[in-house]
Formats: C-alpha cells, structure tokens, sequence
C-alpha cells in the first residue's frame, strides 16, 4: 500500500547517497531502473520515479536517468510495434500508459527543468494512443509538449511536423475546430526553407479540413490541385504513388459532387470530367450525368451515398443531407435547362420535396447568383432566363464538347500504344 513508498524511497536514499563519484551514481541508478523494467515491476517503478524527481536528487543525476527512462519506453514500444505482443521484457501498452502517465503527472512542478524528458515520454505515449486508435488522446499528448518555451531551441521543421501530426490525429476524431487551431499554428511556420514534404501534408490536411468544415468547393479545388502533383520524390526514399493521387482525385470529384450548385461548381466538375484519369473511377458515370446536367434520380444517388464519410452525411436545419441539397441544387439547374418556366407544384415533384420548399430553395439560389430567372408569386411559377437560342445550344456544345473529349481519349490510347502512329501523325 501507500505506506511502502516512503519506505521504499528511504531505502533508494541510503543506497545511492553513500556514492560519491557522480558517474557511478548515474551508472548505478540506470542499472537499477532497468533492473526494474525488465522485471516489470510498476509499483517499485513508481517509488524509483517518485525518488528521482525529488530535489534531494542532483538535476544532472535525475536528467540523466530520466533521459535513460525515456529512451527505454520508446524502445519499449519499438519493440512491441515490431513483435506485435510484448515480450517477457517489454511494458506493454497498458504499463506504458501506467508508467509514462506516472512521469508526467509527478514531475508537473518541475517540469521546466524535464523539459526534453517529458517531451519525448509525451511522443511514445502519443504512438501507444495512436496504436489504440485512441485519437484525441494522441492528439492531447502531443499538444502537451512546449514547442515555444524557448529552452529549447527547435527547428520550425519539427514543429510544423508536430502541429501537422496533432491535426491530422484530431481529424480522425473528426474534431475538426481543434484540428484547424493546430494547421493554423503550422500555416505561420511555413516558409520557402519548409521542408517539401511537410508542405504537401500541410496541403493535404488543409484540404481534410475544408472538406471537415463542409467548404465542399475549396476542399474540391485543392484536393485536384494535389492530385496533379508533379514533384513525387521525397527525402529518405519517400514517394507518392499513382495509387495515392489518384485517391485524392477521388477525394476532389466527391466534394465537388457535394458542392452548392453555381457556376464556380460547373467550372471544377468540366476541369474533373475532362481529366482522362476520372474515368477509371466508380463516381465516374455520376461525373458525367451531372456535368451534362441531366437530371439525376434517387436510385443513381444511393450507391454514392454509401461512399461518404460521416460529416459529408450531416444534416442541415431543414433535415436535408448535404448530399440530398446538392441533388436537389444540381436538379434545378437541369431542370432550368429543360425548361421556359415551371410552377412551384410540378418542380417540387421533380425534386421529391413539397412546392414550398422548391421555393426555397430557388430563392437562394436566385439570390446567390447560381441560379438565373425570377419568380412569379401570383402565378407560383418559377421563369428561368434563357439566353439567346441558350437550351438547344447549350445542350449541343456540351455534345460536342462530349464527343471532342472521347475521340481525344481514344487518340491517347492508341499513341501509348502504338507510338509509331504518333510521330507519324
């Protein structure tokens, strides 16, 4: 019980205050603190922690043995990470959470003096979360560490590393306010002498976090910014995958999808339609229906709504998914290109919703500029302004444009395969 830890402290004071020469003392402290790790002996562990961050002991002992501590529990997880099962030797997760939780929590009043100590305990404790899937916990640890304090002196490198890691880790637990508060942090840091690749993570997880938030449209833009990425080789070997940019395409046509309707929206579904590379992907025949702006049924949406994450299945104050409200956005803007005028009844029956919401919904987007025409509220009718010859000349150019799109495709084809044809051509 309690009663023993004073006792079993008294008894590591009389040991180790006889020594002398400080070097054997360092030397005698660390044998006995692996003594007790490879025993996993939490309880004695504790005592000898307790031991070590009193004032009685010198700093430049107790830096010491705590650094020795700290590099045992990494290796300690390093271990366990490369086995899969800690070994007859090695603290598994639980006694790491024990032992390192321990550290942190008594050493609260000294830990100016621990601060590269602490910090790396808070970095294996944020890997043993991160193992457990325990998010924000992970993300928490990692928050804990002073990377501003000034007595130490970091690269902004490994800070914006840091910051990147804590938001992404947040990300996971989809709590995205925290996740953006840390991005932001690392925006500031970021330079011309920033490393490449923590610009591309920095990238990616901004683009996470947008798509988080449900800014749909600037999530899209730079989610296919990424993925045309030219620079793939990274330091230390790392590179970006085919696989991988092709991911985040997929990332960029599914907010794009989501997007509000508007002409901005229109301009990024043309630019993804028109990427050869869309094609391979399974949201690839939704793509087209909606880039040709042809209405689209329940039936055809279903299957992609399967494919969401949790936060692109949110409802808004009406009840709607943000997926549902971008259908019907997407079918008003197809519906005006069918269309001179419709009354309010007829559009909500094509929309699947109740005439009064059909006005709703045309009313903002007439307001936002996304949607051109007028209502009549006597009439209950909805006129959509047409340009000159406009529905049967639109509908043309997009054929051609269609048509212009698959000959280039097949023409790409064949010169891949038969560059012969090519450089005769």
């Amino acid at each position: 019980g309690s009663a023993t830890v004073p006792e079993g402290q008294d008894m590591l004071e009389v040991n180790f205050a006889s020594i002398g020469d400080q070097k054997t003392k360092i030397e005698k402290y660390k044998a006995l603190l692996h003594e007790l790790l490879n025993g996993c002996q939490i309880a004695q562990l504790k005592q000898f922690i307790d031991h070590l961050l009193a004032e009685e002991v010198p700093l430049v002992v107790s830096r010491q043995v705590l650094q020795e501590l700290a590099s045992s529990l990494q290796a300690c997880l390093a271990t366990e990470l490369k086995a899969g099962a800690p070994g007859a030797a090695v603290l598994g997760s639980n006694d790491l959470k024990e032992v390192g939780g321990y550290v942190l929590d008594m050493s609260v009043a000294r830990a100016v003096s621990f601060e590269e100590q602490i910090s790396s305990i808070r970095e294996t404790l944020s890997t043993v979360y991160e193992k457990d899937e325990d998010w924000s916990s992970a993300a928490k640890m990692l928050a804990g560490i002073p990377l501003d304090s000034g007595i130490r002196v970091l690269d902004d490198n490994y800070k914006v590393e840091k910051y990147i890691k804590i938001a992404m880790l947040y990300l996971q637990d989809e709590e995205n306010v925290s996740a953006e508060a840390f991005i932001n942090r690392a925006s500031l840091l970021i330079g011309e002498e920033t490393d490449a690749e923590l610009k591309l993570k920095h990238k990616v997880c901004y683009a996470r976090i947008l798509d988080a938030k449900r800014k749909f449209l600037e999530a899209a833009t730079r989610f296919y910014q990424l993925s045309q990425l030219q620079t793939r080789q990274f330091g230390g070997g790392k590179e970006v995958s085919e696989s991988e940019l092709m991911l985040v395409l997929k990332h960029a046509v599914r907010a794009a999808i989501l997007a509000p309707a508007g002409p901005q929206r229109s301009r990024l579904l043309k630019t993804l339609y028109k990427d050869e590379r869309s094609a391979k992907l399974p949201t690839y025949k939704l793509l087209e229906k909606i880039f040709m702006d042809r209405l689209l049924r329940t039936d055809e949406v279903e299957d992609f709504e399967g494919t969401l994450a949790t936060h692109q299945q949110a409802t808004n104050e009406d009840g709607a998914t943000v997926l549902a409200l971008a259908v019907m956005e997407h079918n008003m803007l197809a519906v005006s290109k069918l269309y001179k005028n419709i009354s309010f009844e007829q559009l909500g029956a094509l929309l699947g919703i109740d005439a009064e919401k059909a006005e709703r919904i045309a009313a903002a987007m007439l307001v936002e500029k996304r949607l051109e025409g007028s209502i009549d509220q006597v009439e209950q009718l909805l006129h959509f302004q047409t340009k000159s010859g406009c529905a049967v000349l639109h509908a043309f150019d997009v054929q051609i444009t269609h048509i212009c799109h698959s000959v280039e495709s097949v023409a790409n084809a064949v010169a891949k395969k038969h560059a012969e044809f090519a450089l005769a051509a």
